[in-house]
């Protein structure tokens, strides 16, 4: 079915979909669209499922803990602040092995309060354990939201879709909603080993001493290696049954590009402009998304960069003092390669608080890239930059504000 939609309206459509049993949810702008389509279904009978209104987020994941141990299909959506107050939720969540789907709407943190787009939030939570997906555009949130389902159940890990903040939750697109049948066919029944049974008591989350508690960790780290092949597998069985394929990451117009910039989320989709607008002037750009985060595909993020001239890592976020994280991120996983084969690797931050990522600040930075100009410091941010077109400044002229 052809439809529009904006992305907080495609998640509630995905979910609803899914089928989930228990929803455990507290509002916060830009999320709040979200659960309170998915209250309307619950009270208006057209989904069978119950929607447990929670006076905090920490209640709200604790709701999804308690529902996922008992063998639920579970949901939450949250953003910002509301997903830092979950924090210690999300590390019981990965340590008990649950399968929770959670949507978080990428707004910038506090103080001072902000209510847009910013990835902080999401990216501060990476080493919670919990797998983590970025969005482009509305037809891939509901689709990944499905997927996030069926991959979180095999791998027993919970998951966090991201979607960027007005850029997409309160954005219309023009987007295909499958069949119900299709995406029953599609996600398997959920059967969790280890599930509150009454018929078969059994303690849950005990206590573990130094002799066991580092094996417990292990088999997280090894359940996320395997969550790499799921996301994979998962995107054909799903680009089988509708036509859309997705995978660890996508390429756009890289495989002979020598100067690439690595972007996720919506800014991906103004990078392509950019990238265009600099091949017709002779400069061979390219683009890499990166759309699982966690886990991190290092391998396919080192086959798709090896050999290129120079990589500018695109964050809409901070690791204040140092750089943005997934500058870390790319750096960390070209690290191995020869040094032949490993590019000159610069950031720019940029985007934060919602500020506009045009396709003009991107070429920009990648004509600086591709003329040497970016030596230090490794990372730069976009206030720093000039504001005039980058289309009229000859290449290796472009003046930067130091």
């Amino acid at each position: 079915m052809r439809t529009v939609l904006k992305g907080n309206s495609a998640v509630a459509h995905a979910v609803q979909m899914a089928r989930p049993q228990v929803i455990s949810a507290y509002p916060i702008t830009p999320q709040t669209a979200i659960v309170e389509e998915l209250a309307d279904m619950v009270a208006q009978g057209e989904l069978n499922a119950r929607f447990i209104k929670v006076e905090s987020e920490h209640s709200a994941m604790a709701g999804c803990v308690a529902a996922a141990a008992a063998g639920a299909r579970t949901f939450t959506a949250t953003s910002s602040q509301g997903l830092l107050l979950m924090h210690e939720m999300l590390h019981w969540a990965t340590g008990a092995r649950l399968p929770i789907v959670m949507v978080n709407v990428n707004r910038a943190v506090a103080t001072p309060w902000n209510i847009w787009c910013d990835q902080t939030d999401s990216l501060s939570q990476r080493d919670t354990g919990w797998m983590q997906i970025y969005c482009q555009s509305a037809q891939e949130v509901f689709d990944s939201v499905i997927q996030a389902f069926e991959v979180s159940q095999r791998v027993l890990l919970p998951v966090m879709v991201l979607l960027d903040a007005f850029f997409l939750s309160h954005t219309y697109e023009d987007m295909d909603i499958p069949e119900q049948g299709v995406v029953d066919e599609f996600l398997s029944s959920l059967e969790t080993p280890h599930k509150i049974d009454l018929a078969h008591p059994a303690s849950h989350g005990p206590i573990a001493g130094p002799g066991i508690y580092m094996e417990f960790r292990n088999k997280i780290e090894l359940a996320h290696e395997q969550a790499l092949v799921e996301w994979e597998e998962v995107g054909r069985t799903w680009g089988s049954l509708t036509g859309r394929n997705y995978g660890l990451v996508e390429e756009y117009r890289n495989q002979d590009a020598e100067v690439v910039l690595v972007a996720c989320g919506t800014p991906a989709m103004t990078a392509r402009a950019a990238v265009d607008s600099l091949r017709e002037s002779g400069v061979p750009a390219g683009l890499l998304r990166l759309r699982v985060f966690r886990p991190f595909p290092a391998d396919t993020v080192r086959y798709a960069l090896a050999g290129k001239k120079a990589v500018v890592v695109l964050d809409r976020d901070c690791s204040f003092g140092h750089h943005g994280i997934f500058h870390q991120e790319i750096k960390s996983a070209l690290y191995d390669l020869s040094p032949a084969d490993r590019p000159l690797v610069r950031g720019i931050v940029a985007g934060l608080g919602g500020r506009d990522i045009t396709p003009r600040t991107l070429k920009q930075i990648l004509l600086l890239a591709w003329n040497r100009k970016l030596s230090q410091p490794s990372t730069w941010w976009n206030t720093l930059l000039e504001q005039e077109p980058a289309a009229a400044c000859p290449a290796g002229e472009i003046e930067v504000r130091k």
